[in-house]
This record gives structure tokens, sequence and C-alpha cells, in this order.
């Protein structure tokens, strides 16, 4: 079980994942369908379909016209109610995570949290004091941490901590993902993580 068990998740997954992505190409018109052009089913076909689909958005939004194109498509979901709230969301998530030079997600700490006493990992997701300047302080910033759930992360928690209530790492969010993921079964390569303050 414990050979069988990871490799047969894993295939799982993946196959999971080339289903989602040759899942892509029905929007493709029926006759000109690989399968339909072949007439077979290659499995596979929707990544370098998904991979070619990002490269040429991307060529095709750095030109003029096609950075119009993304504006006015975005003002059309900006009009849209409940399209408005989930659109911007994800937009503001994967600006701060891939387009700018945020540190979000870059620097894994412990927190105690739920309770005095109790420690858990956490990614430093950004300075809270423009957002919260209620709860500043003068000498130490808030800093917001997100704290994921074990075997389910991308759940979890979204707390303000005091700065000097953190204890940093130097672990990787690799690493902190294993530990977490594994519900602490799978620990990251031995050595110690504290980083002395």
């Amino acid at each position: 079980m414990a050979v069988i068990i990871p490799i047969g998740l894993t295939l799982y997954i993946l196959f999971f994942i080339i289903d989602v992505m040759d899942g892509l190409l029905k929007i493709v018109p029926d006759r000109y369908e690989p399968d339909a052009l072949l007439g077979f089913h290659m499995p596979g076909l929707g990544i370098i379909f998904t991979v070619l689909l990002i490269f040429i958005t991307g060529l095709i939004t750095k030109s003029y016209l096609g950075n119009v194109v993304v504006r006015k498509g975005e003002g059309v979901f900006a009009q849209i109610p409940i399209v408005r709230s989930i659109y911007l969301a994800i937009k503001q998530i994967f600006n701060s995570l891939f387009v700018g030079k945020s540190r979000s997600f870059r620097k894994v700490v412990l927190v105690e949290y739920p309770r005095k006493g109790l420690h858990s990992i956490g990614f430093v997701t950004g300075s809270a004091e423009e957002t919260f300047p209620q709860i500043s302080h003068e000498h130490e910033k808030n800093i917001g941490v997100f704290i994921p759930l074990a075997l389910t992360p991308y759940t979890g928690a979204f707390v303000i901590v005091r700065e000097s209530d953190m204890i940093e790492t130097d672990m990787t969010v690799e690493e902190a993902f294993t530990l977490i993921i594994s519900a602490g079964i799978v620990p990251p390569r031995s050595r110690t993580f504290w980083v002395e303050r």
C-alpha cells in the first residue's frame, strides 16, 4: 500500500489534469476537433492546446489592439454584479502572486493559532497597516498571515498578527505545503527552520 497508493494518486491527479485540459478542446467546432481530424482520441492534446492558448493570448495582449480589447472585456465584466465580484477577486489574487513584485506567499512563519501555546504554519500575505490603521502600533507592524488547513490547504484562516508575535523560518513554500498536505507525516529534509531574531 505504501508503494501503490502514492503512485496511484499521482497518476489519478495527472490524468484528471489531462482530462480537464482536453475538455478545453470542446470550444473548437466539432469538425475541426483533433479527434474528428485524426479519427481517434489522443490524450494530452489539451495540454498542447492550453500552452498555445496562453502563449497566443500573451502575444495578443502585448499589442496595443489586444490591450484595448482586454480593457473593454474587463469593463463588460465590471458591469455584471455577481461576475464582477468573482472576477475582480481572482484578478487581484493572480496579479499579486504572478504579475507584481509582491512578497505574498514568499515567507513561511509560525504563529500562535488558534490559541496561545499552539503553533500553526502560515504564509505572509503582506502588511495590514494600510487596511487596518485602527489596530496599528507605533513601534511594530501588523502583518497579514494566511494559515492553511492540513489536507485541504486551499482553505484556511486569515489572521492579522503583530510582527513580534511571528516566528520567522527559512522553510520554503514547497516544504511548508508538503508538511501541511501530509498533516505532518512527511517532514521536509532534516534541518532546523528557526531563524534567529
